[in-house]
């Protein structure tokens, strides 16, 4: 497993280093988000470590233009623990955030959970269809009327989650739950913001939609005749 870390503390990215290299992992770290957006977008890795606090430019703006270019799943690694910048992390496709300072542990087993989600388990010809949405799992691979369409890895996530379920209501709890592995805060629109931004690129070039919200509860995800 190659990891991307992008932290401008040198004494940080260092610590990183020893300890991911330490625990198996392959390990390149930049420290400035200029250089580690050339090397997300160049290379390929299976997870980024993002800071967000830095010169030139800082991992709020590496993670907008990252977006769907990249299905590598991000962590972000900040000092910045206020809920809003957590939600704003979140919100902009990351599959994580850890306030600093940390447990390495913590981090270790964040990581492991985030690698797992992004490679699930199943078996080796899974194809899932909605109406004409075709979901190829292994090859995380989504076409709708023979168009591909190009997801993040969260966003994809929570494709796979609803066509897994396709027909049956999903609450924002459990949503979250599965997909983020967290629990829900009815204050939080991480849920909403995901669901509206899938809908841009499933839904909205397209005639019939294939997910519906449930004024109330959640959503379900049904291709209507």
């Amino acid at each position: 497993m190659r990891i991307l870390v992008i932290e401008d503390e040198t004494k940080t990215g260092d610590y990183l280093f020893d300890g991911l290299t330490e625990a198996g992992y392959v390990v390149d770290v930049a420290n400035n988000g200029i250089d580690g957006l050339h090397m997300a977008q160049e290379m390929r890795y299976d997870l980024i470590l993002l800071d967000v606090m830095m010169p030139q430019m800082d991992g709020w703006t590496v993670m907008t233009k990252l977006g769907a270019r990249t299905s590598t799943p991000v962590l972000f690694l900040s000092a910045r623990g206020t809920l809003e910048d957590r939600l704003k992390g979140l919100d902009l496709g990351a599959d994580d955030y850890l306030v600093k300072p940390f447990s390495f542990a913590e981090l270790l087993a964040r990581i492991r959970i985030i690698l797992r989600r992004g490679q699930p388990q199943k078996q080796e010809d899974e194809v899932l269809e909605v109406g004409d949405l075709r979901i190829d799992v292994p090859k995380r691979r989504v076409e709708r009327g023979g168009a591909r369409i190009t997801l993040t890895n969260k966003e994809f996530n929570l494709l796979y989650f609803f066509a897994q379920n396709q027909g049956q209501v999903l609450s924002r709890a459990l949503i979250a739950s599965r997909v983020w592995d967290m629990n829900f805060d009815s204050d939080t629109n991480v849920v909403d913001v995901a669901v509206r931004r899938l809908r841009q690129k499933i839904d909205e070039p397209f005639a019939v939609r294939l997910i519906h919200t449930v004024h109330g509860v959640g959503y379900r995800c049904e291709h209507e005749a």
